[in-house]
């Protein structure tokens, strides 16, 4: 039997759930409720002189792939090109606003030849990606609603704006439904040849450690904060840093505990020294280079990886499988894209890093260890399974 559906807002709940408005889109309910939230607050204290924090985590551009018929035809034609036409304009722009330099180089493309598909299989990938477009678009609208509102209550200079992504693009391909591409009642999604463009130069995908699945942006806004607006950092963050960087934004205490329950310390490092920093390096537009004094570390499935300074070892995931799982090793500082693997020359930096990840894996605190490491186990063990039944 179906489960009905739940829908919860923070910690309000609702099953099943049917929204009560017709035109409704979370992108643009979200940040309604985002602005009727700093009303509230204005109403209730002087919003320019107290500290507030709104979390916005918008759904967009997650599947379904639905989006309003207006900004869908803003884009509808324009993938018409295939998929190396989009992929090499995107690499050439990333070079020409100086995104990327000579250490990202275009990693080897997993999409099929265009010329192979047939005209209605092309129109159906040109919608797909002509529906994500319109779901970013809408997404950018919204950010701008909020924007503004933050203008008119006077914040916007004092406001610090934190802009991510939460992992790179997915290739997995659903598809249920009768209706067409972006309706309410069709789930599509983007699919691996799109996914492979989506993150032109990187390697890879979603759930896997390699560059392509864990390598976002975080855009920061703060007009009275940045000394250096419209430079790029090549400083190697983290999420564990949000929460550190706010609390020295803020000058909030770190609580021990909460609701009688223990709080383990942050892990990460506060990223203020970044986006106050007054230091070019020798490339245009972009900070000095700094070094965390610590390693990082990822695990998901079976992807797994480990950053010190330039070096990156990084081993198998979801969709690396047939490269086996053995460690890799980069040198992130000239091969951001991760193409020359350079474990063999280098094996004794590729087994303290595996040893430091081992340490790392071992010292999980002990209230998750249990049930943490269970999960990653039946995921690797999910994810072996679904090979042994796929891969010929």
């Amino acid at each position: 039997m179906r489960q009905p559906r739940v829908w919860c807002f923070d910690a309000e709940c609702s099953a099943p759930y049917t929204p009560p408005n017709k035109d409704y889109y979370s992108s643009d309910a979200f940040t309604t409720w985002a602005i009727n939230f700093l009303d509230d607050l204005q109403k209730a204290e002087d919003t320019s002189s107290k500290p507030f924090f709104l979390y916005l985590s918008f759904q967009a551009p997650h599947d379904p792939l639905q989006a309003w018929p207006q900004d869908i035809a803003k884009y509808r034609g324009n993938y018409l090109g295939g998929y190396e036409t989009t992929a090499s304009n995107r690499f050439k722009r990333q070079q020409e606003i100086g995104l990327i330099d000579d250490s990202f180089q275009r990693s080897p493309p997993t999409f099929r030849q265009w010329e192979e598909l047939t005209k209605e299989e092309q129109d159906d990938q040109d919608l797909r990606m002509a529906v994500y477009a319109a779901m970013i678009d809408n997404m950018d609208q919204n950010i701008g609603r909020l924007v503004a509102k933050l203008k008119s209550l006077g914040v916007e200079d004092n406001t610090i704006i934190l802009f991510a992504s939460d992992n790179g693009s997915n290739p997995i391909i659903v598809d249920s439904g009768d209706g067409e591409i972006g309706n309410i009642d069709r789930w599509a999604s983007l699919g691996g040849d799109w996914a492979n463009v989506s993150n032109t130069p990187l390697r890879h995908f979603k759930d896997d450690s390699f560059q392509g699945g864990i390598s976002t942006p975080l855009i920061i806004n703060w007009p009275q904060g940045i000394r250096l607006p419209g430079t790029i950092s090549d400083f190697t963050g983290h999420f564990i840093d949000i929460m550190p960087t706010l609390l020295e934004v803020s000058g909030a205490d770190y609580p021990s505990s909460f609701h009688g329950e223990h709080i383990f310390p942050y892990e990460g490092v506060s990223l203020l020294p970044v986006i106050q920093s007054s230091k070019l390096s020798e490339k245009p537009k972009h900070l000095a280079f700094q070094q965390r004094s610590k390693p990082l570390f990822w695990q998901w499935g079976l992807g797994r990886a480990v950053r010190d300074g330039p070096w990156k070892i990084v081993a198998s995931g979801r969709y690396s499988i047939t490269e086996g799982d053995e460690w890799q090793l980069y040198d992130m500082g000239k091969d951001k894209s991760e193409i020359t693997n350079l474990a063999d020359d280098h094996p004794e930096i590729v087994a303290e890093l595996a040893a430091r990840y081992d340490q790392w894996w071992q010292e999980l605190p002990d209230s998750r260890d249990g049930d943490f490491k269970d999960f990653m186990a039946r995921i690797a063990f999910w994810v072996i399974t679904l090979f042994e039944k796929t891969t010929p």
